[in-house]
Formats: structure tokens, sequence, C-alpha cells
């Protein structure tokens, strides 16, 4: 059987090693931590459980996608359910939006908060939403390429995106659709998930949109945790091997200057056929392939903005309207974005979300107390801020907005995560979020998945094609599996 080894147990990493297995390589996934998740982690600490990366799951069918191909079923293995209210949307003159699932529940809820001019514009803005998924998907998102020229290849996808304005700006289009600002809002800031300000990101991004207002978003018994351990187990029943407490020191070469295997720290030698790296890529190429130098577009990277993520235990229990998730929208939101983006400082009126795991499962938290996510997006370290000297007025501002904002907020147990510390854990720039979407650095622009100075060496993760967020991170797994299945058809 031909031998490929994958370095990192995150999503993106158990993804490929789903695949890879399930179609008859022999796999070994090397991780440094005791456990899968990688940014999709878990601390757990007095009683409480925190997950330590994303805190939002969308698009549940690419999930199952990555365990059903190692012959398993997500029912099995990660059973979850759709949160009724994707979000509750907080405003600064104290108003507040729920997002609904489903298209009507929704239109009811816009009706009511907006009026009936908007909850018109809804529906339609849910069949262009509809249509720039389908086209994207298929066309740009879920393939690879092997240079910009690919994009030519599908004339009548692009001609498509033309007419539906998706190369137009994502502020703009949102403000056309709808008149209340706080709808406007509500449906644009995914751009931030692509390191994008909404007046700048294309429409394109609008298709984040879709996948939490539109598809729903879920939550998998266990916490977020919940998924990487579904994942690695059905990875394992199909085959594959795991080495955790393991890291990789050297990305071993054939007398032909193919990767061959790894090294890792101890001095063990793996060999493999092909190697599918998921370290951010800018820690790749200078931890493991120090001789190369990187490509153009990691060298000359932008980089999306931070964030100083904040895990509470406290005392106490949020009362409804309280949700699962959410978002408190700061009253100046141009302004937010020009600090955080354009000037490198933190947002004067930032917006904040806050995550409530134990609303939906109480067993995350000793009885009576809840675990709380406070995420306020931060300038990356290319910014001005000395989170040296910052981090503890950072978490006292956050304090006190939880206190202002209703929530219980007798602290029992506490970490910030700041980005000296995401850099610490290898992410490039001290951002979890990687390349920003700019357009070039979107699609065939990202920085490829293969690298051809060095056959058998595949990329995944964040920071190569698809992107960001744990639906283009599974979807990276996918297109390293077919990189690998195209270099190396098993049998050969």
């Amino acid at each position: 059987m031909n031998h490929v080894v994958v370095i990192g147990a995150g999503l993106a990493g158990l993804s490929a090693a789903c695949r890879l297995s399930g179609q008859g390589y022999r796999v070994t996934v090397v991780e440094r931590d005791d456990r899968p998740g990688g940014r999709n982690g878990l601390l757990q600490r007095d009683g409480f459980s925190f997950d330590t990366g994303p805190s939002v799951l969308t698009m549940r069918d690419l999930v199952a996608d990555a365990i059903g191909s190692a012959g398993q079923s997500i029912d099995d293995l990660l059973p979850m359910r759709r949160l009724e209210t994707a979000y509750r949307g907080c405003f600064a003159d104290g108003s507040t939006i729920f997002v609904r699932h489903g298209v009507e529940a929704m239109r009811a809820e816009i009706a009511e908060t907006c009026g009936t001019d908007d909850a018109d514009a809804f529906v339609d803005f849910v069949g262009w939403l509809r249509r720039l998924y389908a086209i994207e998907m298929p066309n740009f998102i879920d393939r690879n390429f092997d240079s910009p020229l690919g994009l030519a290849s599908r004339p009548s996808a692009a001609a498509a995106l033309l007419r539906l304005r998706a190369f137009g700006r994502l502020g703009p289009e949102v403000r056309r659709r709808f008149r209340d600002p706080r709808l406007q809002r509500l449906f644009s800031f995914q751009a931030l998930y692509a390191g994008l300000p909404p007046e700048t990101a294309l429409s394109l991004y609008a298709v984040i949109t879709y996948m939490d207002s539109i598809e729903g978003v879920w939550y998998p018994e266990g916490g977020m945790h919940a998924i990487p351990e579904a994942l690695a187990t059905a990875a394992e029943k199909a085959g594959t091997e795991f080495r955790y407490e393991s890291e990789v020191s050297e990305i071993l070469r054939s007398p032909t200057g193919r990767a061959a295997g790894v090294r890792l720290a101890d001095g063990e030698r793996l060999a493999a056929d092909a190697v599918v790296c998921t370290l951010d890529l800018p820690t790749a190429y200078r931890a493991l392939l120090a001789d190369l130098t990187p490509p153009r577009a990691v060298r000359k990277a932008r980089y999306s903005p931070s964030a100083v993520v904040w895990h509470v235990g406290v005392r106490g229990v949020p009362q409804p309207p309280t949700a699962h998730h959410n978002i408190h929208f700061g009253e100046d939101w141009n302004d937010a974005f020009t600090a955080l983006i354009d000037q490198g400082r933190l947002m004067p009126d930032p917006s904040r979300l806050v995550t409530i795991p134990t609303l939906d499962d109480p067993a995350q938290a000793p009885e009576g107390c809840s675990t709380y996510f406070v995420l306020e997006p931060v300038p990356n370290l290319d910014g001005v801020v000395d989170w040296t000297t910052e981090a503890a007025p950072m978490r006292d501002r956050l304090h006190r907005f939880l206190e202002t904002s209703g929530y219980p907020a007798e602290v029992v147990t506490e970490e910030l995560v700041t980005p000296l510390d995401w850099q610490a854990q290898g992410m490039a720039a001290g951002t979890p979020f990687a390349l920003a979407h700019t357009f070039a650095q979107t699609g065939p622009f990202r920085p490829p998945n293969v690298e051809k100075r060095l056959p058998g060496l595949v990329f995944a993760g964040s920071g190569t094609v698809p992107g960001v967020g744990v639906p283009m991170v599974l979807i990276s797994g996918k297109l390293a599996a077919e990189r690998v299945r195209d270099y190396l058809p098993v049998g050969r």
C-alpha cells in the first residue's frame, strides 16, 4: 500500500486522512499534541470545558461527507442539532434581532423588527445567496487550480457570477437590498471571517452569510471538539494510524528530490510516498522547508486581523433572551474597521461575539455555572498594539462588557488568548484566520496546495486553497487528498 504521512491532526489533516484511508492508502497522522483537533482544541479546567477554536459550525454536510468517505456515518459518530436561533444580534440602541433558521421564520422576524419591505427583500436576498453558492462551490471553491488560467476554463460560471454582481462590494450590495442598517450589519459582518471589512469585501463572500444565516448553525453533542474526535475515529476505523505527542522536525527527500516521509523530533524516521502538511504555510516553510524560498504569495501575504478570545467559567446561568451565539454590534461601524484593518489599532467601538455552549450543553460546566467564549477582533501582530502590556486591560474591558451587557460575570476560571498566543501556536502574524481573502489571495491566487519543487508534498489548511473557516478547511483536506491521488494513484 502507498503510504501517506499527514502532518497535523487538525480539521484539514483529518479530512485528508479520512479520504485517503477510505480510498485505500496507508495513512499515518503525526500530531504534536496528545489529541486530535489542532486549532479546534479543548481546554479543561476546574470542571469547565472550553472549545478553544471555532465556535460556530455550519455546513454539516461537509463534515458528513468527510466522515462518510471513511465508511462511517455522521449520525453514529457525531450527533448534533441545528440551533433554531443562529445568532442574537444586539445593537447599540438596545434593540435585538434574532437570526432564525428557516426562510419563513426569518422573514417573520424581519417583518416584526424592521418592517414588511425588508421582510420581502429578505426572500429575494435568499434566492441571490443560493444562486451564488450553487455557482461558487463546484466551480471556484471545491476545486484544485493549477494556475490562474484555470479560471478561464469555466466561462459560463464566471459570466453567471458577473450577472449576480459577485465581483462588486458586499457592503453596498447588502445596503441596496435592505433599508434597516441593523440588517445591513447582520448580513455583512461575515466578511470579517474572510479578513476584510464589508465595504471592501467582494460580494463573492456573501456565501459565508449563506452558510450560517440560511443553511443554519449546528451544535455537536459534547461541543465543537467533538468534530475532530469524530473525524479521527472515522479515520482510525478506516485504517489510519495516529502518532500523538510526536513533532515533525524535517520532511525527508528521496535521492530524486521527492518527498520521502518525515523525521520526528526524537530522530525517528517515517518513510512515505507522499506527505500532506497542514502547518500554517509560513511556519511550514520556516521550520520544515528552510532551503526553499516560500512562494511570492506567502512572502508578500496580507494577513487577516486576529482576535482576542477570553474563555471564562462563571457562576450563574444567563437568562432569556440570551442565545447560544450573541453578537454585540458597536455603533461606530465603519470607523471601527478602519482602525482595525487600515491602522492596526484596536476598534474604538468594538463589536464582540459571546458564545455560551452551556445553554445547550450544561455538562460543559459545573452545576449552576456557565462557560463563555468571548471574542473581540483585534489587529494581527503587524499592527501597533503591544500585547505584553495590553492583555490585562483587554481582559478588564471584556469583564466590564459582560457585566454591563447583563451576563452573569462572577469569574471562577479563565484563560485569555491574544495574538502572541496564536503566534506561539505557529500562526503567522499572530492570527488564527491566516491570509485575508483579498481578490489577489483568493482561488488560484492563494498560495497553492502543491510545492512543485518537492513533488509528493501537498499542503492543506486555512493558508492554502480554498481558505479560512471550518467548511473551507474540510474542503482543503479533500483537495489535498485529490492531489495525492493524482500524484500517487492507489496501487501504483
